[in-house]
């Protein structure tokens, strides 16, 4: 995955709480393993007016010109500020997968489900959990300047706005150094190519038969 370090992204404000997963990638959409292509689909029955199938032309279908992520001023936006509890519902991963495919390299909330949690983490996506004061006032920055971008600092461990004023996160430290190598799971695997290759040859001579 790639490496995150610093971000300085334009933010899209989703004012919900208690978004779940259906909502984030619906089931009709997980068929695919590919980790690729969902972002078309990210909040398919939020964005579209029809009910979106898998392998259909999404740029086709009539558009709900009233959500967020419709609007024009926040095309290309990077960080998504949302409320509580985000990612609630079905472990699927599928739904990090439409955030990153879609373009978003970091999630503010005031919370978010555990299990959606630690998948954003392995697959590149940063989850801030902020207070709900500055989680509030990050919304009304947002709704009152067009183009709002914000400054994610992972090695410092802190979101800073536009006037300067610094919001420390906390983050697991060994989810932070995979964050910053831009290691997955697979990625801290092959660290150890050279130990798994050797093993390996020392079974090829030892049991050989297994290899026949």
């Amino acid at each position: 995955m790639d490496k995150f370090v610093r971000l300085e992204g334009l933010v899209a404000p989703l004012d919900r709480a208690n978004v779940d997963t259906d909502a984030i990638i619906p089931k009709q959409f997980l068929k695919s393993i590919k980790r690729s292509g969902f972002g078309p689909n990210l909040f398919d029955g939020w964005r579209y007016l029809d009910v979106g199938e898998p392998g259909e032309d999404s740029s086709l279908r009539p558009r709900n010109t009233d959500f967020v992520l419709n609007k024009a001023r926040y095309e290309g936006a990077q960080i998504l500020l949302t409320r509580q509890n985000f990612g609630c519902g079905s472990s699927r991963e599928h739904a990090p997968w439409a955030l990153l495919d879609f373009g978003f390299r970091a999630v503010i909330a005031e919370s978010f489900a555990d299990i959606f949690f630690n998948n954003c983490l392995k697959n590149g996506i940063l989850p801030i959990v902020l207070s709900a004061s500055e989680v509030a006032t990050l919304f009304a920055q947002v709704e009152e300047t067009p183009g709002y971008r914000l400054l994610v600092d992972l090695a410092r461990q802190r979101v800073v706005r536009p006037d300067g004023k610094l919001l420390p996160f906390s983050i697991d430290a060994f989810r932070k150094e995979c964050l910053l190598n831009g290691w997955d799971d697979i990625g801290l695997t092959l660290r150890h190519s050279e130990r798994i290759r050797d093993f390996e040859e020392q079974r090829r001579r030892q049991q050989p038969w297994l290899f026949a």
